[in-house]
């Protein structure tokens, strides 16, 4: 019986990293084979219903809201892959460096971290993307500057516990350098747990960007975002629901797939949440 749930585990999750492997590689090859100009203006055709034509229809402006969705799966979520990559490109370095390192330095940046961590992320992100000004500039910056603490924050406490053990203490007498314990040894261990915590915070970046851009912070028109998107729909929500609905379930999907894969990671890690 428990080879066979085994089994089912294994083969459910195989079937659910296919389902994200299409998923993703949809949204970075759908756009080159959109129906219509996803900023092509005709007002003749403004808010359509669904049609043969028009799959999703028509927005207020007359563009088709299938090309739409499938160019703005590229700007939201490819954008939050961007951000996810500088943020561990930032984070996971200096946690590394300040856990290992310890003492003085490790206190003053644990203080630095303690003041970026001590607002929520979306106020931070909010608040700098409001005095930068709304760009995807600005926004992906802001973004950034609030997510890396808690990556760092996670990288630190790992190290902390891991340099301490006997490998580790091995590896300095056998005269390896700083770099080559980091990279050797505390590397691998740190990985597991900061994979689990990426997967499952991409889809809040995914919501952080779809947010700002539907006040106005992030994207701006005419470019199809999802968030921009719901903003731009939002006097037609009586009239032509689709409009909303369709960009919601596009962000809704984009994060239910993110925590998904982020529990399955979790458990396979046996990271303790």
């Amino acid at each position: 019986m428990k080879i066979i749930k085994q089994t089912y585990q294994m083969n459910s999750q195989s079937l659910l990293f296919i389902l994200v492997f299409a998923y993703f590689l949809a949204i970075v090859i759908a756009p080159l084979f959109t129906p219509h100009d996803p900023l092509q203006i005709n007002m003749n055709e403004r808010l359509l219903k669904p049609s043969e034509e028009h799959l999703f229809g028509t927005d207020h402006l007359g563009r088709d809201l299938f090309s739409r969705i499938l160019t703005g799966g590229q700007v939201t979520v490819g954008t939050g892959l961007l951000v996810l990559i500088i943020v561990l490109l930032v984070g996971v370095p200096l946690g590394m460096v300040s856990g290992f390192i310890g003492g003085r330095f490790d206190r003053y940046f644990m203080r630095i971290i303690d003041s970026f961590m001590a607002f929520p992320d979306f106020i931070i992100a909010i608040v700098l993307s409001g005095i930068l000004g709304p760009s995807m500039l600005n926004l992906i910056f802001a973004i950034v500057v609030a997510k890396w603490g808690s990556y760092a924050r996670l990288v630190r406490s790992t190290v902390l516990s891991e340099k301490e053990k006997d490998y580790v203490l091995m590896a300095v007498v056998n005269g390896l350098s700083a770099f080559q314990i980091i990279r050797k040894h505390l590397l691998p261990h740190v990985m597991g747990n900061v994979l689990v915590l990426a997967t499952l915070d991409f889809g809040k970046i995914i919501l952080m960007i779809a947010s700002l851009s539907y006040i106005g912070l992030g994207a701006q028109p005419p470019t199809p975002e999802w968030g921009a998107m719901l903003n731009e729909s939002t006097p037609y929500v009586q009239s032509s629901p689709h409009l909303m609905i369709i960009p919601g379930i596009a962000i809704m999907c984009t994060v239910l797939i993110s925590n998904l894969v982020g529990d399955v990671l979790r458990d396979r890690f046996d990271v303790k949440g």
